[in-house]
């Protein structure tokens, strides 16, 4: 499994969790890089999860699955038919990838002047469109799309209350301004995503046209089951925790 554009590594290191898959991440922050590499190693993942600091169109090889999570809307306009492309090189013939991305339900500028200057330099927020042109170029099948529309509204909401219960915190690292400037661009966002025509698209793309079931009646279960899994690994993981925690303890009695 390939992961555009992994960040800090979380998704990558869940789906080596929830599943048998080996992942590599890419990035292009040195500090994304470390971090996720740790944290790969603090969860004893390090030789199933693999970060590297590539560019997507620099990357060789080919995947059974391609996932890329907030990744289209900083490749800039300009940039989607080889991003799409970079996709289509990458994947496995019956191979599937999902694009997950901030969007816009109508065409428009693509970005504010305050948010590009401030928070995201060069973004560019596609609308759906947009998107889907420069995955037609390139012969890949749209096999499923789904449009969130409010759900981000309400996470921006919940960041955004997180951020005032931590203010003074975040202004002794870094000022009140910055907190100001970041208290601004969460409210603002969240805007947007109710009253401004902001959405989240995921597109689920594949090579072949029989890669996947052609209903969505798959996805309940096998997330039933996924999360099943999870919560047991959970369990288990406390348990040995706890039983290592014992042992310690009646070794250090018996010094």
């Amino acid at each position: 499994m390939l992961d555009i554009g992994c960040g800090w590594g979380g998704m990558a290191l869940s789906l080596a969790q929830m599943a048998d898959v080996h992942v590599t991440g890419i990035t292009l922050s040195v500090e994304q890089l470390r971090v996720a590499r740790e944290r790969a190693s603090a969860a004893g993942l390090a030789d199933r999860v693999r970060f590297e600091l590539i560019d997507y169109r620099q990357m060789e090889g080919r995947f059974d699955r391609i996932v890329s999570v907030g990744m289209c809307e900083h490749v800039g306009r300009e940039h989607f038919g080889e991003y799409f492309a970079g996709i289509d090189r990458l994947l496995a013939d019956e191979g599937v990838a999902l694009v997950h991305s901030i969007g816009r339900k109508d065409e428009g500028p693509g970005y504010n002047r305050w948010m590009r200057e401030h928070i995201f330099p060069g973004g560019y927020i596609p609308a759906a469109s947009e998107a889907l042109s420069a995955l037609e170029a390139t012969g890949l099948w749209l096999t499923d799309m789904e449009v969130l529309r409010l759900h981000y509204a309400e996470t921006l909401r919940q960041w955004r209350l997180r951020v005032a219960v931590h203010r003074e915190t975040i202004e002794a690292i870094y000022d009140a301004r910055f907190y100001r400037m970041w208290e601004f661009y969460l409210a603002s966002c969240e805007m947007g995503f109710r009253f401004d025509g902001m959405m989240v698209f995921q597109l689920q793309i594949a090579r072949e046209i029989e890669s996947l079931p052609i209903t969505r009646d798959y996805i309940g279960p096998a997330e039933t089951h996924l999360i099943g899994d999870r919560d047991k690994r959970a369990t288990t993981t406390r348990a040995n925790h706890r039983e290592t925690r014992m042992v310690g303890t009646e070794a250090a009695d018996r010094c």
